[in-house]
């Protein structure tokens, strides 16, 4: 086996309650032996962590935010850039990609760029990106600058929202990068020339979290209005999770039909998304639970009788991978509700192990929902099935060899 190098992992915020996904795989990578250090451009919003956060050994670095927050710290960033071996070819870089997005946002990446190439913490050997859209653009500035390599995971919002040229670029200098869904791989793959430089690496779960729940399921059917049907929802409340889709749909569902939902995350849209169930007559039954840690949100997932996600394509072209409170709840035995958008398919098939319809149609979500609201034995059958499917596929240890893997063959090419 070579050597392992000292890895910087660029992230765009560090810690982020909704990005356990990444936690989850910066602790697989510690535990496989990786040598970590997470360089931050933002720092964190989040009032709560999860456990997982607390298990990081991995020293944390802030980058300037905002540049003109800390104006010493980049100049001196500027002038140690100066007497780099990549300085030149940075700043023609940077001059290529400027008239095709004059921005305040291309500016800062060249500052945190240098910033990370004067500081350079813990005598990083390789750096790795986590999305593709700002943080590979500090790392591929920053790679410039010093001649490190650099590898890049790729997710879903940074895929679908980057430019084809500037996907592009980066696809060209970065020595591999991973994708979660095959929608996302196949589309990286249409811009280079270089195939085997992109590798499809589903995020899965650490199953010792979210072990087999044993407990009965409710047979409730929606009929008892003292014990109506529990609903969970879980994301943050922003345009592509759809909830004004869901929204309508449990508007459609019959009077005779009783249910509750609990909504758990954060986000811009929860005033609106509140304003709309009161203007739909239902925000007496819904709760807005606001963020919560990973173990409350288990709780839930042991508690609901289904779980309701209506994801959809944003008008920016956002959408969702493949959303990991999906996996959860599914290893959990809660049969899911879902449409057909990005990754979804890839876990969720209709009528096997979930529920699934087009994106964007309040009638259809309402009658998958009344149809697992009504039907316990329909519940457990699609929860059964959705359990297995993500016990057999969907482990996260088989995303750490793969990882594990690309990373030693580059330093094996190396050597």
């Amino acid at each position: 086996m070579p050597p392992r190098r000292k890895i910087l992992v660029v992230l765009k915020g560090y810690p982020r309650l909704s990005e356990t996904f990444i936690a989850q795989e910066l602790l697989g990578l510690e535990k496989a032996g990786f040598d970590l250090t997470l360089i931050s451009m933002r720092r964190p919003t989040d009032k709560k962590r999860h456990p997982v956060h607390d298990e990081i050994k991995a020293r944390v670095v802030y980058l300037p935010e905002y540049l003109h927050e800390e104006p010493i710290r980049v100049l001196k960033g500027l002038i140690a850039g100066f007497s780099k071996p990549g300085f030149k070819a940075l700043m023609k870089r940077f001059l290529a990609d400027l008239p095709r997005d004059i921005s305040r946002n291309r500016f800062r990446r060249l500052g945190q760029a240098l910033v990370l190439g004067r500081e350079w913490p813990d005598e990083g050997e390789w750096l790795h990106a986590h999305f593709i859209h700002t943080p590979a653009s500090v790392t591929e500035y920053a790679s410039i600058l010093t001649g490190t390599p650099w590898t890049c995971s790729a997710h879903a919002k940074d895929i679908w929202t980057s430019p084809d040229w500037e996907l592009h670029e980066k696809l060209a200098s970065v020595r591999w990068a991973v994708t979660c869904t095959r929608t996302g791989y196949e589309h990286m793959q249409t811009l280079t020339s270089r195939k085997d430089a992109v590798h499809l690496s589903y995020h899965g779960l650490d199953l010792a979290r979210f072990g087999h729940f044993a407990g009965e399921r409710s047979n409730r059917t929606g009929s008892d209005p003292d014990d109506p049907a529990f609903i969970l929802s879980v994301g943050r409340a922003v345009e592509k999770k759809g909830y004004d889709v869901l929204l309508r749909a449990l508007a459609l569902l019959p009077n005779d039909l009783h249910w509750r939902m609990d909504h758990i995350g954060g986000g811009e849209e929860l005033a609106k998304l509140k304003a709309l169930a009161t203007e739909l007559g239902i925000s007496g039954r819904i709760i807005w639970k606001g963020a919560m840690a990973q173990e409350d949100v288990l709780d839930h997932y042991r508690r609901a009788d289904l779980f309701a996600l209506a994801c959809r394509i944003a008008a920016n072209g956002d959408r969702d991978g493949l959303p990991n409170v999906l996996v959860e709840a599914s290893s959990q035995r809660l049969v899911c509700l879902s449409t057909e958008v990005s990754g979804v398919p890839e876990l969720l098939k209709n009528g096997e192990n979930g529920l699934v319809v087009p994106p964007e149609d309040p009638a259809l979500l309402a009658g998958a929902l009344e149809a697992a609201i009504r039907d316990p034995a329909l519940r457990k059958r699609l929860g059964d099935a959705a359990e297995n499917q993500v016990r057999k596929h969907f482990d996260y240890h088989s995303s750490i060899r793969q990882l594990t893997g690309l990373f030693e063959a580059e330093w094996q090419k190396a050597s």
